[in-house]
């Protein structure tokens, strides 16, 4: 038992939190109860009473009185939709809903909850109630705002994050190079999530800032995918070129910042080793990308998207090749040491940065490679995969968008290479 629980005063905090609670929840029902004939049944008066009694019926710690209250709470609101479905003479059968029942039992919920926990009952009450007062809102989101597709690929994602992602083994296994398979599972959701939270940035902003932060959050997917895309749409549509510069250098500070979380979550003991240095290329990249959206120009046509919020396909195979290069990262370092783990890493970055940089903080989280070599081998991934950037920037957006991408690859990764050699100087020294 708490102190708080044991107090004299407790009982009477829980009652005036199911008075408040009760409070707050009809008077938004009361607003909505209307007048004559057809008002609602249950008003500021009803949930108050409900909550309250909810309330003293847990302070007489009488699991049967709860219980029945509940039963009560249940049986008057059944009758009051009840009522609610007559017809009234010359009108058709109106359809009332269930919603006022619904927070009617909720509310003597919340004043039982509120006796046990009056924080957390203040707080459901508070929930409650503004859920309630959202209707308007929530409907024109879930009927005018929301797509089908929207609508298919967040159901998609919470399936993924709440049903399957829970049933995949935890524990590293050998056959994936020291990866967890939940790990791997777990990289797609994150991917799934920040195209998300970029597809919504994109809808709410409009071009300029939107496809900056459309960018940044694509950047944590593949920064050599969103610097291809925003190239395309350059050529495409060249009033948003400085826009979509902007958000294709953002995917390079992402790409250092998801360094630093990769590192952070598989191989914390290495942090403060590399995190001079990858801070050091997020900050020159970071520069170079505001300056760019400062020089895009606030006077742009809204962005539209131009794909689905989710590409499922490109997370996955993302995964995948998570799971395979921490395979040839691992296989290198075994059989070749330390100039294998290095060569491997190269090659391997070519492709995608991130691979290599969950293989490499795996090793370290073995045990396998010192601090020293997880830092050397990140900066060497990220370099390599700055040629292959520098290169899709070029192609995707033409010599002027290229030569910018690679301008700002070469500062970033510059910074990041003098940072860790100027620590490192004095320790070989």
């Amino acid at each position: 038992m708490t102190p708080a629980e044991s107090s004299p005063f407790a009982p009477w905090l829980g009652l005036a939190a199911a008075l408040g609670g009760g409070l707050l929840i009809g008077l938004e029902r009361e607003r909505r109860k209307g007048s004559g004939a057809a008002r609602a049944a249950a008003g500021i008066r009803s949930f108050t009473l409900a909550a309250v009694g909810g309330g003293i019926a847990q302070t007489l710690q009488q699991p049967p009185l709860v219980a029945l209250g509940a039963l009560l709470v249940v049986l008057l609101s059944a009758v009051a939709y009840w009522k609610s479905r007559e017809r009234l003479p010359g009108r058709p059968l109106p359809d009332p809903g269930l919603t006022t029942e619904l927070a009617l039992f909720i509310t003597y919920l919340v004043g039982v909850l509120s006796v046990q926990q009056p924080t957390l009952g203040a707080g459901a009450a508070v929930a409650v109630a503004t859920l309630l007062a959202a209707r308007e809102r929530l409907h024109r989101f879930a009927t005018v705002l929301l797509s089908e597709s929207e609508l298919h690929d967040a159901l998609l994602l919470a399936a993924l994050a709440l049903v399957l992602l829970p049933l995949m083994p935890a524990t590293p296994q050998p056959w994936l190079g020291g990866m967890a398979p939940r790990t791997l599972l777990l990289t797609a959701v994150l991917i799934l999530s920040l195209q998300a939270a970029g597809h919504v940035a994109l809808r709410l902003l409009g071009a300029r800032a939107g496809l900056a932060v459309s960018g940044l959050f694509s950047g944590f997917v593949s920064s050599t995918a969103t610097i291809a895309s925003m190239g395309a749409r350059a050529r495409a549509e060249p009033a948003q070129r400085g826009a979509c510069l902007a958000g294709a250098l953002f995917s390079t500070t992402a790409t250092w910042l998801q360094v630093l979380l990769m590192v952070a979550a598989l191989a914390p003991a290495a942090l403060p080793t590399l995190l001079p240095s990858a801070l050091a290329g997020a900050v020159a990249s970071l520069a170079g990308a505001a300056l760019a959206w400062r020089q895009a120009g606030a006077a742009m046509a809204p962005a539209a998207a131009a794909h689905g919020p989710l590409r499922l396909r490109e997370a996955l195979a993302v995964s995948a090749m998570l799971g395979a290069v921490a395979v040839l990262v691992a296989w290198g370092q075994r059989h070749f040491g330390q100039a294998g783990l290095m060569v491997g890493t190269a090659l391997a970055a070519l492709a995608d940065a991130q691979s290599p940089v969950a293989a490499l903080a795996t090793l370290h989280g073995e045990g396998r490679i010192q601090a020293a070599a997880l830092r050397d081998g990140v900066l060497l991934g990220v370099l390599s995969n700055s040629l292959t950037r520098g290169v899709t920037g070029f192609v995707a957006g033409g010599r002027g968008f290229g030569a910018a991408v690679l301008l700002s690859l070469v500062m970033s990764t510059g910074t990041a290479l003098m940072v860790a050699w100027a620590l490192a100087a004095p320790a070989g020294g």
